[in-house]
């Protein structure tokens, strides 16, 4: 019989919690792409270039919720809108308006379900024949559905998701709330949890939470990504997690 190890540096856990976006499934792109598109008219009419769709996407919007994400944004171009309220329809009016734009546009982009990383799928499967339990986290309310088409929700515990955080009143990353909720769900101290990232805000909530191992996964072409991951807190950071996992090896039967 085959069988596969734990991954030699998660053997010190007791759970893993990890982001959805990115890191589970290939979703980043689409978030990306719908971020660009709620804020580049907003930018035009400021007179202003486009939305850079990789560096600013991972400096300003990654792994924050959508309201946090459109403010960083915003702010960092030097914009200066009224915040408005949930009940704004999307547009420049107002950050929830471009918080609304957004929401609209990654709903359409992601209808049809995004697939999941095949590298993650081989590590959530070690961990389960480890009988290491696992959570998954993201600041986005698709997040759950994304995982239920994408064939990962069975290999993990919980799931903890942007309505949860809203329901539950749960600051956004880099507060390491979503992180503990999704460690005090599983029952293991966040001391004895690994925490798995693509952004930066999430590897450093992973850090200020106190999680025993924090990896960084840096999807970025050039790699460029991984020296900002480690700076943030990441303990390791690999380009994808199949990395992680030991070859098979032969087993007695």
């Amino acid at each position: 019989m085959r069988s596969v190890d734990v991954p030699e540096a998660l053997r010190g856990v007791r759970a893993v919690v990890l982001d959805t976006d990115g890191v589970l499934v290939d979703s980043a792109g689409l978030h990306a792409a719908a971020w660009r598109q709620a804020l580049d008219p907003c930018l035009t009419a400021a007179g202003q270039p486009p939305f850079d769709a990789d560096a600013e996407y991972r400096r300003w919007v990654d792994g924050r919720s959508r309201l946090d994400g459109a403010a960083a944004a915003l702010t960092g171009r030097g914009l200066r809108l009224p915040p408005g309220d949930v009940r704004d329809p999307p547009g420049c009016g107002s950050v929830h308006a471009v918080a609304a734009a957004k929401e609209a546009a990654f709903a359409r982009a992601a209808a049809a379900g995004v697939p999941a990383w095949p590298g993650s799928l081989r590590l959530l499967r070690a961990l389960a024949g480890a009988r290491v339990p696992c959570a998954a986290v993201s600041a986005s309310r698709h997040a759950s559905e994304l995982l239920e088409r994408a064939g990962l929700r069975p290999w993990l515990a919980e799931v903890v998701d942007g309505a949860e955080a809203a329901r539950l009143g749960l600051p956004g990353k880099p507060d390491p709330a979503l992180f503990a909720e999704a460690a005090r769900r599983l029952g293991v101290p966040a001391a004895e949890c690994a925490v798995v990232e693509d952004a930066r805000a999430g590897v450093e909530a992973g850090r200020r939470g106190g999680f025993g191992v924090v990896v960084g996964v840096d999807r970025s072409a050039s790699g460029a990504g991984a020296a900002a991951l480690r700076a943030h807190g990441a303990d390791l950071v690999v380009t994808d997690l199949g990395e992680l996992v030991a070859e098979p090896v032969e087993g007695p039967p």
